[in-house]
């Protein structure tokens, strides 16, 4: 069995090494907000905010957050879509699609995400699947996909029904999910376009008003309240808000952005850190393990402390990029992190002085 040695740096060096805190603590002085609903989510899933996150709600034309990525994961974004006389009945916001015409399945999504218009919704779900109930099912499966395990839909727009609901957390990881598209993303981040002369200025505000937001999702009904889902990065890190039910949800998504950058960071571990393994029989003394690079979320009051475990030595030959053993990140004594350490160069095996066959043909004494 191969002993393994810990070791163990203090805080003051963990703190230097990394660029971010950690998932398992929160920050204080959190701010209040007026939604019944509401989370802050980093891009990598850690929750830092929540309010009611897994109470189901009505959700109203954040509904279509879904409806974009089915339609662009299914559809070719330049196929065209003739427009349903009864897809422009429907009631609500519309991006007034004429009957008859053709449009992209582009130009559909421009209407959906800035204008959230119920038609494109419909127009969109009649394209992909057969039928709006054939779409409701593409829908759940692909938040079954997702984790999102409080949801479920039966329309593309987001229109009241009973059984049409989700949560605060499960839009903060179909967000995150969205945004991963670049297609959606560079849509939903558009401030207005132009379709057929008609042209559309994005419902979300905070494009214009919140520092670094870019993109996100509106939804209003009387039932549901004001609904909002945005994404916003500042200096590379991304930050997810939902709101659900919220009549001050634009000064309340500026206000939980604020502080969350204002408390939080990311921290990423590796660059210079190297630890030292003696090698038996080898080209070199030791070998030198680094860690396979580790990026954190964590409050930038955390004191992390970094534990790396490594055997006491290894036998030659030694090969780059072989495991070498585990890099810890621990808040408080508790894990919150961890990666591989693996070796950096080749430690060759040390041959004897002169060969053997030199040393075969010395005389005898």
């Amino acid at each position: 069995m191969v002993l393994i040695i810990k070791r163990i740096l203090s805080a003051a060096l963990a703190a230097a090494l990394l660029l971010a805190c950690c998932p398992a603590a929160r920050a204080e002085g959190q701010p209040s907000v007026s939604a019944d609903c509401a989370v802050v989510m980093h891009s990598g899933g850690e929750v830092i905010y929540e309010k009611n996150a897994d109470r189901r709600s009505l959700i109203a034309s954040t509904t279509k957050l879904m409806t974009a990525i089915l339609a662009i994961e299914l559809l070719p974004l330049e196929q065209t879509v003739e427009i349903d006389p009864a897809w422009c009945a429907v009631e609500g916001s519309s991006m007034y699609l004429k009957p008859g015409e053709s449009y992209s399945v582009r130009e559909l999504l421009t209407g959906l995400l800035l204008a959230s218009g119920n038609d494109a919704a419909l127009a969109l779900a009649n394209c992909a699947a057969e039928g709006e109930e054939a779409f409701a099912r593409l829908m759940n499966q692909k938040a079954e996909e997702l984790g999102m395990e409080s949801s479920h839909f039966v329309n593309p727009h987001g229109l009241n029904a009973e059984e049409h609901y989700s949560t605060a957390r499960d839009l903060a990881l179909l967000m995150d999910y969205c945004m991963r598209n670049e297609t959606f993303a560079a849509l939903a981040g558009t401030e207005s376009a132009t379709v057929k002369e008609q042209t559309y200025v994005n419902h979300n505000r905070l494009l214009r008003e919140c520092p670094g937001c870019i993109a996100g999702k509106t939804g209003y009904t009387q039932l549901a309240g004001r609904c909002l889902v945005t994404c916003c990065e500042r200096e590379g890190m991304r930050l997810i808000c939902v709101t659900l039910s919220d009549p001050d949800d634009w000064n309340d998504h500026q206000r939980l952005y604020d502080w969350a950058y204002a408390n939080y960071a990311e921290r990423l571990i590796g660059g210079d850190l190297r630890f030292e393994v003696p090698v038996v029989s080898g080209s070199a003394e030791n070998a030198q393990a680094v860690p396979e690079e580790l990026k954190l979320f964590l409050p930038n009051t955390a004191l992390p402390v970094l534990r790396a475990e490594l055997p006491f030595f290894v036998f030659a030959p030694v090969k780059a990029g072989d495991p070498a053993g585990t890099l810890s990140v621990l808040l408080d004594g508790e894990k919150v992190a961890e990666t591989e350490l693996v070796y950096e160069k080749d430690v060759p095996l040390k041959l004897p002085t002169g060969s053997f066959t030199e040393r075969w043909m010395e005389p005898l004494s």
